[in-house]
């Protein structure tokens, strides 16, 4: 096959940039969508003195458009806010459903203002149902160009991987596993004799290292991965340099991990990771501290305020269901291992540890009340915990605190376990919003990666992410 034949990528994009693609092309559309809702208004007004006296420009829009009407492209990225994550947005079907019911929600919530306010709007019913049409139509059409252009086979990139073991079939099972494909794998480098022209998972090993800039000419490559077990030899090193000259994007299979599932591979970590990771990557400044530490406050005191109003009727509806007590207490870790105790409204029947040992919540566990069950998928259950945010033990977002004795099982069974520890405990999490129950030691497997990633990555941007994204949780009662 002739590098002539084979189209390049003519543009390749990180995860983090098509991210800001997506919200640059929302917010765009949000803000036309405002101006074409205003304009609407003014063409079908009644007062004819505005239609003949007053121009539709900048005046108009200061003098008879209320300020909130402008936070409206701001409130449809909210709404949006599942569907900036690149291979949740890559899938039409899920994002066509995210965007009609992000239009509902809007709708909703508008009539909800518009008929308990005590004075309506200037701008009245008709120029925010103008809004939501045209930006539900534009972003529908918007997001379907965006998925054909991703998933176009002459705008992605061409993949070869090199290295054929064991992080070689991780990242053929990972590729296969999402729909639609974020690049093009076309298949692997080997050094061992034994592996070459044989098929991995599906793809081809085409031959050793010494063929590889040959191979990247001939199949039009644009990215490397390598993923390689064990040790490189130096002709393999020195050829990924010589392609890396060559215009070739090089990555670390660990890396690619990252991207594609926001997980860290911990089967897949030399064991000095954690330090190398936590030590001289994930380090957070002083400005992340302070900022994250006066979001929870505030976050905590605004949830205790919601609290406390919805606090009579869930007590009653506890006592109704099961009695007293409301409230439990239990014993979980914190930063560096501190034990501090974790508040929670009761939603499981008494005793639902006779023999005092800590069990894992199932998914559809016996234990869990009838009452317990709604303010699980709610995450209702989870309020009290503001008090523990508020004096400094859990933080808004971070890996859920667990029980000492799960913690030390699990140290025993899954690797870099302890290094959760490493920050606060949080009321949501990355882990939270993007995975289900943890029923299974594999399920807990794939908690702490989301958990890893989230304490490598943090920043003050991706705790709100966090938070927004946990309120469509708890608004859809997708809890656990």
């Amino acid at each position: 096959m002739a590098s002539e034949n084979l189209k390049q990528p003519a543009l390749r994009l990180s995860p983090g940039e098509q991210r800001l693609l997506l919200l640059f092309g929302d917010f765009l559309l949000g803000s036309i969508s405002l101006i074409a809702g205003v304009y609407y208004w003014y063409i079908s007004t009644e007062d004819e003195w505005i239609r003949t006296n007053i121009d539709f420009s900048l005046d108009f829009f200061q003098r008879y458009v209320d300020f909130w009407f402008y936070l409206l492209p701001f409130a449809w990225i909210l709404l949006m806010v599942e569907f900036y994550d690149p291979h949740r947005a890559a899938n039409w079907r899920r994002t066509s459903r995210g965007i009609l019911a992000a239009a509902a929600v809007g709708g909703i919530a508008y009539m909800f203002i518009f008929f308990t306010a005590d004075e309506p709007s200037r701008v009245n019913r008709r120029t925010v149902a103008m809004f939501l049409i045209l930006v539900t139509l534009l972003t529908l059409g918007w997001r379907w160009m965006y998925i054909r252009f991703y998933t176009s086979q002459g705008n992605q990139r061409r993949v070869l991987a090199i290295g054929a073991g064991d992080n070689g079939r991780s990242l053929a099972l990972i590729y296969k596993d999402i729909n639609p494909p974020p690049f093009q794998l076309l298949g692997f480098i080997d050094d061992d004799p034994n592996k070459i022209a044989t098929t991995l998972e599906g793809f081809r090993v085409f031959a050793g290292s010494e063929r590889l800039l040959e191979l990247t000419e001939q199949l039009a490559i644009s990215d490397l991965v390598v993923s390689i077990t064990g040790e490189m030899r130096g002709q393999t090193f020195q050829t990924l340099l010589d392609a890396q000259e060559h215009g070739i994007e090089v990555t670390r299979m660990s890396t690619i991990y990252e991207e594609l599932l926001g997980r860290v591979p911990i089967h897949h970590l030399e064991a000095d990771w954690v330090i190398r990771s936590f030590v001289d990557e994930a380090r957070v400044s002083g400005f992340y501290q302070l900022t994250s530490r006066a979001l929870d406050i505030l976050s905590a005191l605004v949830g205790l305020l919601v609290f406390l109003v919805m606090l009579p009727f869930l007590s009653l509806a506890i006592l109704l269901d099961d009695g007293w007590p409301i409230f439990y207490t239990q014993t979980r870790l914190g930063k560096g291992a501190r034990i501090f105790e974790m508040l929670k409204l009761r939603t499981m029947i008494k005793n639902a540890e006779v023999d005092g040992k800590a069990q894992v919540a199932e998914e559809h566990d016996p234990r869990v009340t009838r009452v317990g069950n709604f303010l699980r998928r709610s995450r209702l259950d989870e309020f009290p915990q503001f008090w523990n945010v508020l004096r400094g033990e859990m933080a808004m977002v971070g890996p859920r605190a667990e029980r000492a004795e799960l913690v030390n099982k699990y140290q025993k069974q899954i690797p870099f376990y302890r290094a959760r520890l490493m920050v606060k405990p949080g009321l949501t999490g990355w882990a939270q919003v993007n995975y289900g129950y943890a029923a299974t030691v594999e399920d807990t497997e794939i908690k702490l990666e989301y958990d890893l990633y989230y304490i490598k990555h943090r920043s003050i941007w991706m705790d709100i992410l966090i938070i927004l994204r946990t309120v469509t949780t708890v608004l859809g009662r997708r809890g656990r």
